[in-house]
This record gives C-alpha cells, sequence and structure tokens, in this order.
C-alpha cells in the first residue's frame, strides 16, 4: 500500500466514510513472505492465537528468521520440534525466550503484561516416557492462556496409582491423557470425569507398540464416550484444542 492509499483511507474515516477497524485491516499485513516461508499474521484474529512454527525438518537459519520476521510484525512465537542445533541459534538471537529442551519448545512472547490464565486443563501420563510430549501440551496450553498441571506415571499397570486423583481428575476442565503402549489410560480416565478427554497416543513401547500405532488404535476404539484422540505424539494439538475449549468457558 502506497502513501497516497493510506491518505485516501485516511481522509475517509475523518469524512466519517470508512470505519476504523475496516482500516486497521487493510493496514495489518496479512502474510509475510520470507522466500521459504509466508507467515500468517492475521491468523490471531482469526483463530485467536499467532501462526506457531514447526521447527522441524527447517533449517536453524530458517527457524531464526521466521521469529525474527514474527516479532517485527508484534507477535508472539511459539516454536515446536525444536533440535538443540536450533536452540543454540535461537538462544543466540533471542537470550530473553523461555525455552524447554525435554519438550522441545521455544516461546518469545510479545512484551507487556500478559491477561491470568484461565480455566484448568489437567495433563496425565500412563508413564514417566510420555513426559516430553506431556510438557509439550502443557507449554502449548499455558501460552495460549490456560492453566495447565501434571500427573505422571499413573498408568493402567497400577490401576489405584489413578484412582487416588479421582478428585483431581474430577475438578477438570479439559484432562489430556498421554499414553503409550497398550493405550488404555483415556479409557480409565474417560469413565471417571464429566469433561472431555484428549487422548495422545505416544511413541513408547515395545516392537509391537510400532511406534504408537498400537496406543493410537485404542484410543481410536475408546468405549468412553468423551475419549476424543489426537496423532502420534502430539502433544501440542493436545495443548492447542484445550485451550481453545477452556477459553471458550472463561469468555461464557
Amino acid at each position: 500500500m502506497t502513501a497516497d492509499d493510506v491518505r485516501r483511507l485516511l481522509e475517509s474515516v475523518r469524512r466519517g466514510e470508512t470505519e476504523i477497524a475496516s482500516v486497521v485491516q487493510q493496514l495489518t499485513p496479512m502474510t509475510g513472505d520470507l522466500g521459504f516461508a509466508t507467515l500468517d499474521f492475521q491468523r490471531r484474529e482469526r483463530c485467536g492465537f499467532p501462526e506457531v512454527v514447526l521447527a522441524e525438518g527447517k533449517t536453524a537459519d530458517w527457524v531464526v528468521q521466521v521469529v525474527r520476521r514474527m516479532r517485527e510484525a508484534g507477535q508472539d512465537c511459539l516454536a515446536t520440534r525444536v533440535s538443540g542445533e536450533q536452540f543454540q541459534h535461537l538462544a543466540a538471537e533471542f537470550p530473553q525466550a523461555e525455552v524447554d529442551h525435554l519438550a522441545r519448545t521455544f516461546w518469545l512472547p510479545t512484551p507487556g503484561d500478559r491477561p491470568p490464565l484461565v480455566g484448568d486443563v489437567l495433563v496425565v501420563t500412563a508413564g514417566t516416557g510420555d513426559l516430553p510430549v506431556a510438557y509439550e501440551a502443557i507449554n502449548t496450553a499455558r501460552v495460549m492462556g490456560a492453566n495447565a498441571e501434571l500427573i505422571a506415571d499413573v498408568g493402567v499397570a497400577g490401576l489405584h496409582r489413578i484412582l487416588r486423583k479421582r478428585d483431581r481428575l474430577a475438578a477438570a476442565d479439559v484432562v489430556i491423557v498421554c499414553a503409550g503402549m497398550d493405550g488404555a489410560l483415556p479409557s480409565v480416565v474417560g469413565g471417571l470425569v464429566d469433561c472431555p478427554v484428549i487422548a495422545v497416543p505416544t511413541s513408547i513401547g515395545y516392537g509391537a507398540a510400532f511406534g504408537g500405532v498400537a496406543a493410537l488404535l485404542t484410543m481410536l476404539n475408546s468405549c468412553s464416550a468423551g475419549v476424543v484422540t489426537v496423532n502420534i505424539d502430539a502433544g501440542f494439538k493436545a495443548g492447542y484444542a484445550a485451550a481453545l475449549m477452556v477459553r471458550k468457558i472463561a469468555k461464557s
């Protein structure tokens, strides 16, 4: 948009012919073209949260350039599946960012106060090996504005462990259950709560677990009506969906 275009828009606002909201939308760039990536700068307005960077498969330089461009546009930036090399480059450029090497997440918020967290997302793991996926879900939910807490290592091999957490489970708005091996825990949790249960199959287990496929099929076939399933190791997807749910509850 040229300077003359901007001047015409402002004159139109002064004459009362154009709404300010319309001008803001026209002046806000929709995308940022980096050659190797086209960033969606209006996703926050449409979907409630800016575009998230999947770092996996990208060079460290590409990830740094994407984060830099999003920061220049005044956007919060969450990156997932960040590698060790990518972490090193990001830390050199953005030392103020929050990083979680276990979850492989990078979080660079825009400066300023953030609204208080809302809702109650409870993330449950069947085993300790599921923690990287669980923390990806927790970090995603938190940066999107939701309260998120963890209950770890309460799988069905020791059923008494999850039963001792019934009161905490019942208090949650959404429960995310991360489990590999037989993938049975989400069905158990689904039979104990009156809220949505998001099942996350993890790629933990021996040969016949098929890298999480066995758990995925178990969760898809859950007999608990309130259980929905995301992809294998998709902690980000589970945390994102849970945050959207509790934010809607808070608005209502």
